[in-house]
């Protein structure tokens, strides 16, 4: 590599990753409790069992009644299945469909006898954890900040790659020299490290751009397919008063897709369908496929079917690449890698933060000598 080339690569490396090295290493920190996210909360929690045998689940629509009981005059918006926790159904309750979550009451019910089992608790430590990991409390800037964050992340991972090839022609693979000076062992453990789990902070540093596009993605979806599965109920008034039958709207949907299971029930006027559909998000029983989501469109009014596609690429990119963030395949062991990977991560960051501050305090005391043999 020509010397004028090198030089531009390194000073890429350098400066994208002094950028963002500070929010990288509150990202690690933040992220290695979010690994085991849900071991913690299942630590935390109530663990109230909701396991009945022998009885008949009650119907949706009697469910739902009694979830909108106990916040009298709101109504449910969303109804969400845990595979992890069996026998259990989880209800948002809010004044309007398009209240903000802020605004959102939670209840956990017992699908056979109707029991009240409580609530997630929204203002958690985890949910405070996941909040200042993807958004720092900012919202939509907050994400597109990391997003930027995270391109940083990645140039600096491609200059480093190309950066170390032509110095390993030079030395042995994966050499440190402990002889050589305190800055030297640095560098050369700096280079080690990084170069070891280049494709693991490539994956997460990837996956965790997408992720801060999540709002972009919902945007593009909604203007898109959704736009084109509700095109001729565009003109038609919203629908008022009743809904169909929410338990007819989850078998229908069952009947439409035999091979996958409901994981979502979405009501009219949410963001995540229109003002005259129900939408039923089903999926997969694999590891992969129990990530991705297929809607059933049903209209709220007729209970009929009325569109099911599979979702664009760039939604399914979404939905894999938040689990594979955090390491979410494959049980623990995978977790335990995860955690291991981005202790590393941490301890690359902290070694080129140190290599920067001694490049610049080696950089003032040659300043210093030149200056004072100039005055001599």
């Amino acid at each position: 590599m020509k010397l004028k080339t090198a030089k531009r690569w390194f000073n890429w490396h350098k400066w994208t990753s002094l950028i963002c090295t500070v929010f990288l290493l509150y990202l690690c920190i933040t992220g290695l409790p979010l690994i085991f996210h849900e071991e913690i909360e299942h630590l935390l929690e109530d663990n109230k069992t909701a396991v009945t045998t022998g009885q008949q689940k009650l119907s949706l629509d009697k469910l739902a009644s009694i979830a909108e009981s106990k916040y009298p005059g709101e109504k449910v918006r969303y109804v969400f299945w845990d595979e992890n926790d069996k026998n259990k159904v989880l209800f948002d309750v809010v004044d309007k469909p398009d209240a903000p979550y802020e605004k959102s009451k939670y209840l956990v019910l017992n699908e056979y006898t109707g029991e009240v089992l409580g609530a997630p608790k929204t203002d958690g430590l985890m949910n405070i954890i996941l909040k200042l990991h993807t958004d720092m409390f900012l919202g939509i800037p907050g994400k597109l900040f990391l997003g930027l964050m995270g391109m940083l992340f990645m140039i600096s991972i491609l200059s480093g790659i190309v950066l170390y090839g032509p110095i390993m022609k030079k030395f042995d693979f994966g050499m440190v020299r402990k002889n050589r000076s305190k800055r030297l062992k640095w560098l050369d453990t700096h280079n080690l490290l990084g170069i070891a789990i280049t494709a693991w902070m490539a994956v997460v540093g990837f996956t965790g751009v997408i992720n801060t596009l999540s709002d972009v993605i919902l945007g593009l979806w909604q203007q898109g397919q959704l736009a084109e599965m509700t095109a001729p109920y565009k003109n038609q008034k919203p629908l008022t008063g009743d809904f169909s039958s929410l338990e007819e709207a989850k078998k229908s949907a069952e009947k439409t897709i035999t091979d996958m299971k409901v994981s979502i029930i979405v009501f009219p006027g949410t963001p995540f369908t229109s003002k005259h559909h129900y939408a039923v998000f089903m999926h997969g029983n694999t590891e992969l496929t129990s990530k991705l989501l297929k809607p059933v469109l049903i209209d709220a009014k007729t209970g009929d079917v009325t569109d099911s596609r599979d979702m664009p690429w760039y939604v399914n990119a979404l939905f894999i690449s938040e689990p594979l963030h955090f390491g979410n395949y494959g049980g623990l062991a995978l977790k335990i890698i995860w955690t291991v990977f981005d202790v590393f991560t941490i301890l690359v960051l902290i070694t080129g933060l140190y290599l920067w501050i001694a490049r610049r305090r080696a950089e003032k005391q040659q300043w210093k000598t030149i200056s004072k043999d100039e005055e001599r």
